[in-house]
């Protein structure tokens, strides 16, 4: 995957914050826009991903170039080299931090949050209980809806306590999010939720060659809908 819309001229600056009052620090990477910015969005990676994979590399490319900032940060788990993800509490009380961390870097932004799969999930749960004030709205690249191999609604019961406008990217033929479960939990909640479907995509936002899209123009779909979404047009 390359950095759809890439600005050469953005700034990428390394740092690292306390993940929780438990647990030591993790790694951040901000990323500037070589023009002004607009707005700030705080990245969570995937269960199986830290913060520089190529998705979430190429995403905040494509958002920098979109005159968004990118707060993109490692779970404790991934920064300490390990595989299974951490438990919920320890993971939402990290996005908490990050969003801290993010505000204090770039103060005068307005702040929106969310991340890839399970970082979008674990960033759902911390505003579900209240720890993002000031976050003005969240941003879902692959909702976790359910595991490919066991399909329900229950992990999106804690969506109705989220106080703020949500975005859910989804893939058409994501195995995480069936449709026919997906649609009814966005129904319920209401003008709180827009949904953008990428057709034939997978979890990963990967399309089949069929579709005659490359994954390149798809990166560009993602960073081009969520800025526009986070941009009010």
């Amino acid at each position: 995957m390359s950095p759809p819309g890439g600005d050469p001229g953005h700034v990428t600056e390394r740092l690292r914050f306390q993940a929780s009052g438990s647990s030591g620090a993790v790694s951040a990477l901000i990323e500037r826009p070589g023009g002004e910015a607009h707005a700030l969005l705080v990245m969570a990676h995937g269960a199986g991903a830290g913060m520089q994979h190529p998705f979430m590399a190429a995403v905040s490319a494509g958002l920098c170039a979109r005159g968004v900032t990118t707060f993109r940060f490692q779970f404790p788990y991934m920064e300490a080299g390990r595989q299974r993800p951490d438990p919920p509490a320890l993971a939402a009380a990290c996005v908490a931090s990050a969003v801290a961390a993010a505000r204090e870097a770039a103060p005068d932004l307005p702040i929106f949050a969310g991340g890839k799969s399970f970082g979008g999930r674990m960033t759902s749960t911390a505003a579900s209980q209240g720890r993002l004030d000031g976050v003005r709205g969240l941003v879902f690249f692959g909702f976790p809806l359910h595991s490919p191999a066991k399909p329900g609604s229950e992990r999106a019961a804690h969506l109705g306590d989220v106080p703020m406008p949500m975005l859910f990217i989804q893939g058409t033929r994501d195995a995480f999010a069936r449709m026919d479960l997906l649609e009814p939990v966005l129904d319920g909640l209401g003008e709180r939720a827009a949904a953008h479907l990428v057709t034939g995509a997978d979890h990963g936002f990967k399309v089949l060659r069929s579709t005659g899209r490359s994954d390149d123009q798809v990166l560009e779909e993602l960073a081009e809908v969520a800025a526009s979404w986070m941009l009010g047009g």
